[in-house]
């Protein structure tokens, strides 16, 4: 079996508008085999109430690997050119690096992320939640948080093809198409 191309595909979105639905289903149409890259962790009981449910609704022969920090090397650990992984999500991801003891961690890791995705093999398909839409945040962390979002979005969605935006459940296709 020969490989395709490497493709990446940015799917973003508000809370609840889809988007992990949406990535689940084209990487449950593909036919290739499936790496769930989580990024969550649980913290409290809602955010274990969350990941249980997600953790029902995925098909039992993905892998599942689960990595809240260092994105670029577990991708680069599980990419081969015939597989396809999923990253659920970037936001929470972010997150962890923004909280991280080590001030230069979130800098160093988004780097290496947006340095490894024109080499890394396979289908990468990232899910990311849109801050920018809302109300403007009033501490100092939230304001950072949605900053290094936006900036990372940008940078994401000129490295993938296609780019979409989830709404009520529907894509709206910002950048190329399926």
């Amino acid at each position: 079996m020969s490989a395709e191309a490497p493709r990446r595909i940015l799917i973003l979105g508000g809370v609840r508008s889809g988007k992990s639905v949406q990535a689940e289903q084209w990487a449950k149409h593909s036919t290739r085999p499936v790496t769930y890259l989580a990024t969550a962790r649980i913290e409290d009981e809602e955010m274990r109430i969350r990941i249980a449910h997600h953790r029902s609704t995925r098909p039992a022969h993905w892998q599942v690997v689960e990595e809240p920090v260092a994105l670029a090397r577990t991708l680069l650990a599980h990419a081969h050119p015939e597989g396809l992984i999923l990253v659920d999500c970037l936001t929470l991801w972010l997150t962890n690096l923004l909280l991280d003891s080590d001030p230069q961690c979130a800098q160093r890791e988004q780097d290496a992320l947006l340095a490894l995705l024109p080499s890394l093999p396979g289908t990468l398909i990232l899910v990311s939640n849109e801050t920018g839409l809302g109300v403007v945040p009033l501490g100092e962390l939230t304001r950072r948080f949605c900053d290094q979002a936006g900036r990372l979005h940008q940078a994401l969605a000129t490295l993938c093809d296609p780019v979409l935006l989830m709404v009520a459940g529907l894509p709206i296709f910002l950048k190329g198409r399926p």
